[in-house]
């Protein structure tokens, strides 16, 4: 008996491959947080929960404290994004390389 599929070429040769060297937060993390829409609550306007992230200042509290990154693991604090699964484990690692490597402002 044939069926036919519709499998995508993500689904069959996932890419294991998460590149975590050198992240900056311009070109790695600020896009991350845009893909997931951070900002559509954790921004100075909306500023829901009292967490602003749009600005580096504001993101660095939360990066120091180390909410910002137990909330995107869903690993003791309120989970992030709010309602949804968590982010992909490489868009975690690529967050968790960058505050390793010193969370700077580049």
């Amino acid at each position: 008996m044939m069926a036919c599929t519709y499998n995508t070429e993500e689904e069959l040769y996932p890419n294991s491959s998460c590149d975590t060297e050198d992240m900056s937060l311009s070109a790695d993390i600020t896009p991350i947080f845009d893909n997931y829409n951070c900002s559509g609550c954790h921004s100075t306007a909306s500023n829901s929960g009292n967490v602003a992230l749009e600005k580096y200042e504001d993101l660095k509290i939360w990066v120091n404290n180390g909410s910002l990154l137990k909330s995107i693991k869903h690993d003791g604090a309120s989970p992030m994004p709010k309602g949804a699964d968590k982010m992909n484990d490489c868009d975690i690692a690529k967050v968790e390389a960058w505050i390793s490597q010193g969370a700077l402002n580049n």
